[in-house]
């Protein structure tokens, strides 16, 4: 029993000798040629330290991302080569190396009101959403201190610049087009920093108080101006309507009686107390010639 406890450990030790000797060849294959004698020397003692340890060290060497998820190794100050690691295992040397975690998932964040003065001199508070991702964690990480606040800031400010180009109107009615201006401006300011902005919405646009009573006040007078129009070309459509009509009725004096007669059929109908019978003038004349 304590000879195979023996072959096992000896097996275990010899195993992870093994692994951290490929993984030692494998992190001087990925170091820059540029650290010079100093850092060779200082990279060589981090990989005695590690073999001294061992087992105890492979548990601080081993890292795991996920799948979202890309690491930024620096050895010595400087990124190693082969860029972003994972997702899944990897291996840094314990006093040489750090790294960061970069999140490759889209994110989203609202754009605070702002208050713009448009081309035609009025005041609007306009908010809006932004999408955008990391495409190159290397560059998120060397080119910016903080990518995700970077891109909070310059979205205020193109929104603010995009908008100060357009008259009210245009701000209404073209929220597309403004999205997409703002998403060109967006990615190409943002390409430097391996960020890749997906998609920009305006949420809305508030107006002054006394601005909208205006333009109610405008919109309603417009539609009363409609209303007369529409109720004078009714009035002229319905007198041109009773001139032909009464052209047809003189050209025969009987279809002038069957008026009449229809017309009291009407009033009789509603149950009116009192009915006006029309008299016609032909009656009349025959009176008017004796006298």
């Amino acid at each position: 029993k304590i000879k195979s406890k023996e072959v096992y450990f000896l097996s275990l030790v010899v195993f992870d000798f093994v692994c951290m000797f490929l993984y030692c060849l494998s992190a001087l294959e990925s170091s820059d040629t540029d650290n010079g004698l100093c850092g060779w020397i200082i990279v060589g003692l981090s990989i005695l330290l590690m073999l001294a340890t061992l087992p105890l060290s492979i548990w601080m060497c081993i890292k795991i991302v996920k799948e979202y998820e890309r690491a930024i190794i620096f050895r010595l100050g400087r990124i190693v080569r082969g860029g972003a690691k994972g997702p899944g295992l990897f291996f840094i040397l314990p006093c040489t190396d750090s790294f960061i975690n970069v999140d490759m998932r889209t994110i989203t964040f609202d754009i605070p009101p702002q208050e713009v003065l448009t081309k035609d001199s009025v005041t609007v508070s306009v908010d809006g959403v932004v999408y955008y991702r990391v495409q190159n964690a290397t560059l998120a990480v060397a080119n910016i201190t903080n990518a995700d606040a970077a891109t909070r800031l310059l979205a205020q400010t193109t929104l603010r610049n995009v908008l100060g180009t357009k008259n009210l109107a245009e701000i209404l009615s073209d929220r597309n087009e403004i999205a997409h201006s703002m998403q060109s401006t967006l990615d190409d300011a943002t390409d430097d920093w391996g960020i890749k902005v997906e998609r920009v919405e305006i949420k809305d646009v508030k107006l002054p108080q006394q601005l909208q009573r205006a333009m109610a006040a405008e919109a309603e007078a417009s539609r009363e101006a409609r209303a007369k129009v529409i109720a004078a070309e009714g009035e002229v459509n319905a007198s041109r309507a009773l001139k032909e009509a009464s052209l047809v009725i003189a050209e025969s004096p009987s279809g002038l009686q069957l008026r009449y007669l229809q017309t009291l059929n009407t009033i009789a109908a509603e149950k009116n107390s009192t009915i006006i019978f029309p008299l016609p003038m032909d009656m009349m004349q025959a009176f008017m010639k004796r006298d």
